[in-house]
């Protein structure tokens, strides 16, 4: 009887240490599981070269051409062109310039001549001898010349004003074009290392990311 007894208790104190080592190997190997699957979090900040962008403005180009139909000039100071500025007004002076030039020497020319053949021979063309230095025939030439530089003259200055109005709106256009370094065209030239020569041509680059 006394021996069962011992039997008995130390199965169960078996069971008990058997226990308990499966409990610690147990909540050990959660521990370890745990640990394992542990996440970490990094942050890291990624700086992502871009091209800057210039919001669009579709009244941007009708702007500039209104700005420079009312005042030459005015639409490049908005497109912020200003070394436009004084080429367009030297064009228009220069047109003006010779207007003015070749009307007072029309009217020279014409005064003249209506001298001559009202019987006059007092005119700046004609001379201190009694044959004229400048003869009817020329000065009728030199007035259908003086007539049409006048034409011109008036053509060039025209020209130069719709010139400032149609450069002020396609400027306009192209400012709001994005152009970087991944889209450039570029000339470029090489020296052949045979014969020294020269060669020139046209680079275009297309960086596509």
């Amino acid at each position: 009887m006394i021996f069962y007894v011992s039997s008995i208790e130390l199965k169960v104190k078996t069971n008990l240490l058997l226990y308990w080592f499966l409990f610690f190997v147990s909540g050990t190997l959660a521990a370890q599981t745990t640990d394992s699957l542990s996440v970490t979090k990094n942050e890291r900040i990624v700086v992502v070269e871009d091209s800057i962008t210039t919001s669009y403005n579709p009244l941007a180009p009708s702007k500039a051409a209104f700005y420079s139909a009312v005042l030459p000039g005015l639409g490049q100071a908005y497109n912020k062109r200003y070394w436009k500025i004084p080429i367009i007004y030297a064009g228009m002076a220069s047109g003006v310039y010779f207007y003015i030039k070749n009307d007072n020497d029309y009217d020279r020319f014409r005064t003249a001549y209506k001298r001559r053949l009202a019987g006059f021979t007092d005119d700046e063309f004609y001379g201190n001898g009694e044959t004229p230095v400048i003869s009817n025939d020329r000065l009728i030439d030199a007035q259908r010349s003086a007539q049409k530089n006048k034409d011109i003259s008036i053509i060039v200055t025209l020209a130069f004003y719709l010139v400032n109005i149609v450069d002020a709106n396609v400027d306009a256009h192209l400012k709001q074009f994005n152009v970087n370094e991944n889209l450039s065209v570029q000339p470029n030239f090489e020296v052949n290392p045979i014969n020294a020569s020269t060669n020139y041509g046209l680079s275009l680059r297309l960086n596509l990311k």
